[in-house]
C-alpha cells in the first residue's frame, strides 16, 4: 500500500532526520586459525623378539641442587638476651597435714576463722576477691580459711562449665597463687560448712614448713 505523499513541513523534517543519520561502521572480525595438526605418534620400535621397545624417557632438566638454610637460636646469637624460664606454677599437694589436723578437718570440728564467699561474682572478681582475702587471712594469723564457692561443675560438663565454673578454676589460682607457698593444704569442707560448695585452706603460720 503506497503512503500518502509528503507535506513541505513533513519534508523538511524528514530532510533533517536524513542529514543526521551516519552510517554504521563496519568491524572486521577476525576469524582464528585452524589449529595446526597434532603430529602423528611416532611409530612403534620392533625388537627381535617381535615384542614393542618401550620408547627411551625424556631427558630431564638440569635439576637445582637443595639449598640448606640453617638457622640459629634466638639464644645463641651475639647481643641476644638469656631466655629466663617462668617459674610453673606446682599443684598444692595433698600430703602437707598431719594425721589429726584431716581427722578434725574430715569431722567438721574445726571452726573456720575467717570465710570468703565468691557466690554471684564474675571468673575475674571472684579471682580479684580471693587474692585480696587471702592476702588479708595472713596477715591476721588466720589458720583456716573457709571458701565457698558453689558446687563443683558435673563429671560430664566440659569447659567452659555452665556451672561450677569457679569451683573448677579455684585449683588453678590457688597453685598460681602469690600467696601458694603460705597454703599448706586445701581440703574439702564438711556438710556443716558448705559441703561440696566449699573448701577449707590451711594455712601455714610464719615459717611453718
Amino acid at each position: 500500500m503506497a503512503g500518502r505523499p509528503l507535506n513541505p513541513d513533513e519534508a523538511q523534517l524528514w530532510a533533517r532526520v536524513m542529514a543526521s543519520v551516519r552510517p554504521m561502521r563496519a568491524v572486521a572480525v577476525r576469524i582464528p586459525e585452524r589449529a595446526p595438526p597434532l603430529p602423528p605418534p611416532p611409530k612403534p620400535i620392533i625388537g627381535p623378539n617381535g615384542k614393542i621397545v618401550p620408547a627411551p624417557p625424556a631427558p630431564m632438566g638440569r635439576v637445582k641442587p637443595l639449598v640448606r638454610t640453617v638457622v640459629t637460636p634466638y639464644a645463641a646469637r651475639a647481643g641476644a638476651k638469656p631466655v629466663v624460664a617462668r617459674p610453673v606454677a606446682k599443684p598444692i599437694t595433698a600430703n602437707t597435714l598431719d594425721g589429726g589436723w584431716d581427722k578434725r578437718l574430715t569431722r567438721g570440728v574445726v571452726s573456720p576463722d575467717s570465710s570468703i564467699d565468691l557466690h554471684g561474682h564474675t571468673l575475674a572478681s571472684a579471682h580479684a576477691l580471693l587474692d585480696v582475702g587471702l592476702g588479708r587471712a595472713i596477715a591476721r594469723g588466720d589458720r583456716v580459711l573457709l571458701l565457698v564457692t558453689g558446687k563443683p561443675p558435673r563429671p560430664e560438663s566440659e569447659r567452659p562449665h555452665a556451672r561450677g565454673a569457679i569451683r573448677s578454676a579455684v585449683t588453678d589460682w590457688l597453685a598460681g597463687s602469690r600467696h601458694a607457698d603460705s597454703i599448706a593444704a586445701v581440703r574439702g569442707a564438711h556438710p556443716r560448712h558448705g559441703g561440696q560448695g566449699a573448701l577449707y585452706i590451711v594455712l601455714r603460720r610464719g615459717r611453718e614448713g
